[in-house]
């Protein structure tokens, strides 16, 4: 079996040729990636339930806008809880309820009380399921071309404008990426 590198905590941004609409200019930050598959977030889908609405305690904390997000097309009846805990990229201890993913970006216990984590959180965003791939399927698609793989910053989670969230990564890559967030929404109209 040949080693995979691993790109947790970074961001797979999908290529105007990805074909699936799941992913559509999605954002994706990977919360977990080795031989046995990976696992994320997309980043930049907005529903219109409020987190209020499903995880009641929760909703002070969720930053703007205060809604649940699609997390991606698999298990859409679990949440995940995605945070910054400002530094918390420091190696020292992490807040109880707070599992450090990559630098200071980590999963939340949903099931802990909020207010255990109240103090430390400089962002919260939840998600209703989650993007899976088995072993192997992600690398395939890179190989295919279907995902840009960038770094992530700690303001993707919680960017106040997720609609826009993909042309503003592409947008600050010293690469020609920069150039695609040009691309337009449909290029047959170009």
């Amino acid at each position: 079996m040949t080693e995979v590198s691993s790109l947790t905590g970074r961001l797979l941004v999908a290529t105007p040729a990805l074909a699936d609409p799941n992913f559509d200019r999605a954002v994706v930050l990977l919360l977990d990636h080795d031989e046995e598959g990976s696992l994320g977030v997309v980043l930049n889908r907005p529903t219109p339930v409020g987190v209020g609405d499903v995880l009641e305690g929760w909703a002070d904390l969720a930053g703007e806008p205060g809604v649940v997000f699609q997390g991606g097309p698999v298990s859409l009846d679990s949440a995940l809880g995605v945070a910054v805990v400002p530094g918390g990229a420091g190696g020292g201890d992490a807040p109880p309820g707070w599992r450090r993913v990559h630098g200071a970006i980590g999963l939340v216990d949903l099931e802990a009380p909020p207010e255990l984590l109240a103090a430390d959180l400089g962002s919260l965003r939840i998600f209703a399921g989650y993007a899976g791939w088995g072993p192997g399927q992600l690398e395939d698609e890179l190989a295919e071309g279907a995902w840009y793989v960038v770094e992530s910053e700690p303001g993707d989670i919680a960017h106040p404008v997720p609609e826009r969230l993909w042309r503003e990564v592409l947008r600050r890559q010293r690469s020609e990426l920069a150039m695609v967030a040009t691309y337009p929404d449909d290029p047959s109209l170009n």
